[in-house]
């Protein structure tokens, strides 16, 4: 039956209506799975401060990777900075056993070559025999006296040990091994007050130390862990006679999302760590920790330019520096206590950090050090990760140290 043409203009109109119809109810219901945000499987880029962060993370660490090899301090540290990611705060003072046991545990194992091959592998021999006789306090002696723990020390150790006990306790292995621990713990434990970095602001912390020894990479770490805790923190690249210490400064800067003050190559130190104590203030920063020269020609001439720096410092901020640490390497044994006495006639020394105690078995230094230098030793450097550089507790030390020695003797 032929279609007029109104009816053709009719069905059409209906086809064209009911295809807007089926479009409209497809858009509304796309709408309501998807909803008023973003498209569906579009990832939110980074925005603002950590975002920026991350780019110049990306680029400082391009950066450190073209830096020389040559270079002795950036060399021994730069496995301790691969594949570190965005720091989180580490661990501060034990609180409770819980923490004090994971403390322990975590000294334990950095202290585990010191205790397999250093002079307490030495002591767990000589106390591990079946008969103990008179001539233990000998042997003892002579164990003490060949450690890395230094002359003082080992008789400190030696006279505590004889003036305690008496002669019959003197043939206890395990007495004597007790007064040991005692002992050791009365060496460590300077019963120092916490530090409080709000007391100052900015506070301002100069390190020390010879070159090698982990003093940028102790920066960093420690730049890293007050600014995870939620502080402002400044750099100041103080070193600036060893080539590459700045770039390094700056590598960690971008890890821990801090800023570095910088000057020019062969710089004056002293003008570089002014200016920044300067915009600490000027620009409400919490901390500035200020890199320092670790070698110059001569002894003296290193001594005489940190003299220096703590003069400018005390112009740009009177009262300042408040804290001055010392960084030594442990795997030096009795010439870290050496270094430590240097530093000392030099400038005024209220802390030790003590780097690299997992890689020697000359851990005993720490005793020395501490027993010599009569500061308290602020942290410790257990591994190659940004927390392990760890607050240091005396006790958990000591148990530490000794530990595997009293478990075989108890077994």
């Amino acid at each position: 039956m032929p279609v007029s043409g109104e009816e053709l203009v009719t069905l059409l109109i209906a086809l064209v209506a009911t295809s807007a119809v089926v479009l409209l109810v497809r858009r509304a219901a796309k709408k309501s799975q998807l909803g008023d945000g973003a498209p569906a499987g579009r990832a939110q880029l980074p925005t603002g401060r950590k975002g920026a962060s991350t780019a110049a993370a990306a680029k400082a660490g391009a950066s450190s990777r073209a830096v020389s090899e040559d270079d002795e301090d950036f060399d021994e540290e730069e496995d301790e900075q691969k594949g570190s990611q965005k720091p989180s705060a580490p661990a501060t003072e034990p609180e409770s056993d819980d923490a004090s046991d994971e403390q322990e545990r975590r000294f334990a194992e950095g202290l585990s070559k010191t205790r397999q091959s250093g002079f307490v592998s030495k002591l767990g021999k000589l106390f591990s025999r079946k008969k103990i006789d008179s001539s233990l306090i000998e042997e003892l002696e002579e164990v003490l006296f060949t450690a890395d723990i230094g002359p003082k020390t080992a008789k400190r150790l030696l006279t505590a040990v004889k003036e305690a006990l008496s002669k019959s306790e003197l043939e206890d292995a395990a007495a004597v091994w007790e007064k040991l621990r005692e002992e050791s713990i009365k060496i460590l434990d300077t019963d120092q007050p916490e530090i409080d970095f709000q007391a100052h602001s900015p506070f301002v912390l100069l390190v020390l130390g010879v070159n090698g020894a982990g003093k940028t990479t102790t920066i960093g770490k420690l730049a890293a862990k007050f600014t995870a805790e939620g502080k402002k923190v400044l750099l100041a690249a103080g070193d600036t006679f060893r080539a590459a210490a700045v770039e390094q400064l700056e590598v960690w800067a971008g890890r821990s999302e801090c800023e570095v003050v910088r000057g020019k190559d062969g710089a004056d130190p002293s003008s570089v760590i002014f200016e920044a104590i300067r915009k600490g203030q000027d620009e409400g920063f919490d901390i500035v920790i200020a890199d320092t020269a670790g070698r110059l020609h001569t002894k003296i001439e290193l001594m005489e330019e940190l003299k220096k720096v703590g003069r400018v410092c005390d112009k740009a901020m009177p009262g300042c520096p408040h804290e001055t640490w010392l960084v030594l390497d442990s795997t030096t044994g009795q010439n870290a206590i050496q270094q430590a006495l240097h530093f000392k006639e030099a400038m005024n020394i209220t802390g030790i950090v003590l780097t690299k105690l997992d890689g020697t078995a000359k851990g005993g230094v720490v005793l020395g050090i501490s027993d010599e230098m009569q500061v308290p030793i602020r942290y410790i450097g257990i591994g190659e990760q940004i927390d392990d550089l760890r607050p240091f507790a005396a006790k958990a030390f000591v148990s530490a140290l000794y530990q595997e020695d009293s478990q075989e003797r108890a077994a």
